[in-house]
Formats: C-alpha cells, structure tokens, sequence
C-alpha cells in the first residue's frame, strides 16, 4: 500500500477531513524538503514527502469535529493511533515512528506522567533526523482556522503554553533546523 492508498481509505473524496488533512500534509512537506535544501541534509526527497503525507494519518480516529475528525480518542493520541495503523498496513516503521514522535516537540514519559495524558507511558521523542525534521516542520501549520504559515513568534508561544519542556525542546529544533 503506498501512502495515496492509505490516505483515500481512511480520508474519503469530497469530505472537509480530506481537504484538512491534505492542505496540511502537503505544507508540512513542503516545508519539510525546503528545509532539506536549505540545510543539505542527507534525506531522501521522496522519504521526506511520504512521512509529511503521513504524519498524521491518525486524526481521524480521534474526536475532533472541528477539523471533521469523529472517532473517540482524545485528539492527543493521534500520533500513537497513526503509528499502529501504519504498522497494521506494512508501512516502514520509520514512517511509523514519525507518526508516533511529531506531537508536540515529542513528549517525554515524565510529561505523560505529570499531566496524565493518554497515552503509552513511554518516551515519544523524536530521534531521527526524519523524525526530527517532520515534527519541526509541523509546528508551522495548524488544523484549523486560516491553515497559513504560522510565525516563529506563534510557534514558540504555543510550544511554551504546553509546558517549560516542550518550549526547550522546540528550542533544540529550531537551533538544529531554522535559519
């Protein structure tokens, strides 16, 4: 199954969740692979796109009607329910574990602890460099309202509501990724 196939199954023509999920998928990609350029990374092209296309192949089965999402799961554990669809359908694990890594600026066993989130308690950190590069990308686009671009100013400040951590470690990103 190649990524075009997974999306069409789960993110039907002519719905507002396909249209959401596809204007962000391919923004985060296309940011993902200027930053590429721009910083010469040894990274497929092709790679960088599929795990962009990806990322969030989970939404859907969370509860967010805002962006057309109708399932059950907190919206938080979108990355965690992606990662296991793409495993269930053979897709490369690397894939699997940008799905599973890009929340957030990745989010520590000591976050899920200290604000009881729903998810596995384990590290969902970004560690590769695709990993990395994708939940750095993905910082600058939301879900929701106008879909633009959003300022270094803006990302920094919704990193920082999250909590001190998320700030540093999105700090960390940017030093490694942004001009």
């Amino acid at each position: 199954m190649d990524y075009n196939e997974i999306i069409d199954l789960y993110y039907p023509a002519g719905t507002l969740r396909r249209d959401i999920f596809l204007k962000h998928a391919r923004s985060v990609a296309a940011k993902a692979i200027d930053i590429a350029r721009r910083k010469h990374l040894p990274l497929d092209e092709d790679e960088i796109t599929e795990a962009a296309m990806l990322h969030d192949i989970g939404i859907f089965q969370t509860d967010a009607p805002g962006i057309d999402c109708h399932g059950e799961a907190p919206y938080i554990a979108h990355g965690t329910l992606g990662a296991q669809l793409l495993r269930d359908n053979g897709f490369d694990e690397k894939y699997a574990r940008v799905a599973e890594r890009h929340t957030g600026a990745g989010i520590s066993a000591a976050d899920i602890d200290e604000m009881s989130l729903p998810l596995p308690r384990r590290d969902l950190m970004p560690e590769s460099l695709l990993e990395r590069l994708i939940c750095y990308a993905d910082k600058f686009y939301s879900k929701s309202g106008d879909m633009k671009e959003k300022s270094l100013e803006k990302v920094r400040a919704s990193m920082s509501r999250h909590s001190e951590s998320t700030a540093l470690r999105f700090e960390a990103l940017h030093k490694e990724f942004g001009d």
